[in-house]
């Protein structure tokens, strides 16, 4: 019913203005920081432009989510490619790495042993993993929460070794002809061209800031989303609408969360229809609110500070957050 109403309001087209123009803003905008980074030289200043530098490819990183979703264009082919290419040639990750852990964790947030970001790691998000956790690593896991956020800085470094490791590995990557040299070149040129145009020192201090502050901008984007949202265990059987609405959670804000976080802060919504161009999300967010309150559907959105609260109280008591019935939304809308 809700996806007629959806269909039927057009909110579905695609917004080929708003996403041509942030196409070549932001595309510019690489351009531009490069060329910054040339004209300012041997000095300290460099460490804002990488501090620039890491926010406009978070931004890239977000038109590539965008594409990859299908939002920007109809044809499948120029998606993937306008996809493909942003995540390879300009950010420096694997497309292929990304897009299949990204449509598992579409497939089934939250739900043990099938999403993929919550399987077991440096940080324990379900009771299941806490309980592996002994001696010392049970110590830190029951503080895991305080450390989540520096842990993000070192986010930046491990999405490009875990691209390295997907193309060069074993199993199929679509397009491997593509993404392995594209990828191995551009990290590869991005070294090369920092060490050619600073000093040894100053080119380290940039690519550390620059990863740190890339890592805490995606890391920061993605965590709130989720994090300390129900667990669903591994045979739960969930219909489609409660699987992506009560996994999910919405932060409120203006244009400037709408930016920092690049649409992704209507979670809700973007799971529901993630085809559907990003800033329809907000037009159509009426519409899904009103729908699951009809249904009986926890709906849940909460300020940008305290979906960052939530995320530490809940890595900081998994086992005890997770038990908690009344704080479950999917315990209460099923009855379990």
């Amino acid at each position: 019913m809700l996806a007629k109403i959806v269909r039927e309001s057009g909110l579905l087209r695609r917004r080929y203005g708003y996403y041509w123009t942030r196409l070549v803003l932001t595309v510019a905008a690489f351009g531009a920081v490069w060329a910054g980074i040339v004209l300012v030289g041997d000095t300290w200043w460099q460490l804002l432009l990488a501090v620039v530098l890491a926010l406009v490819l978070a931004q890239l990183a977000f038109l590539g989510h965008d594409s990859s979703h299908r939002q920007v264009f109809r044809s499948r082919a120029w998606n993937d490619w306008t996809a493909r290419i942003i995540a390879n040639a300009l950010v420096g990750l694997s497309h292929a790495w990304w897009t299949g852990k990204h449509d598992a964790h579409h497939a089934a947030p939250n739900q043990e042993g099938h999403d993929p970001d919550i399987s077991p790691g440096v940080i324990a998000f379900t009771p299941a993993v806490m309980a592996s956790r002994h001696g010392w690593r049970g110590w830190l896991a029951r503080r895991q929460g305080w450390y989540f956020f520096p842990l993000l800085a070192l986010e930046g470094l491990h999405l490009h070794v875990a691209s390295v490791r997907r193309v060069l590995g074993r199993r199929p990557v679509p397009h491997r002809g593509v993404e392995v040299p594209v990828l191995l070149v551009r990290l590869a040129l991005y070294l090369v061209v920092l060490g050619l145009l600073l000093p040894p020192t100053l080119a380290a201090a940039f690519l550390a800031v620059q990863l740190a502050v890339f890592g805490i901008l995606l890391g920061g984007a993605f965590a709130p989303n989720h994090k300390g949202m129900p667990i669903v265990p591994a045979t739960a059987d969930v219909d489609f609408l409660r699987r992506q609405v009560l996994m999910s959670r919405n932060i409120r804000g203006g244009p400037v969360v709408d930016f920092f976080m690049g649409g992704l802060n209507r979670q809700v919504e973007h799971h529901l229809f993630p085809s559907m161009p990003r800033p329809n999300l907000k037009r159509v967010q009426p519409l899904v609110r009103e729908y699951c309150s009809q249904l009986g559907v926890t709906y849940t959105e909460v300020g940008f500070f305290t979906s960052y609260r939530i995320v530490v109280q809940y890595l900081n008591d998994v086992p005890g957050r997770a038990r908690e019935p009344f704080s479950c939304p999917l315990a209460a809308s099923l009855g379990r």
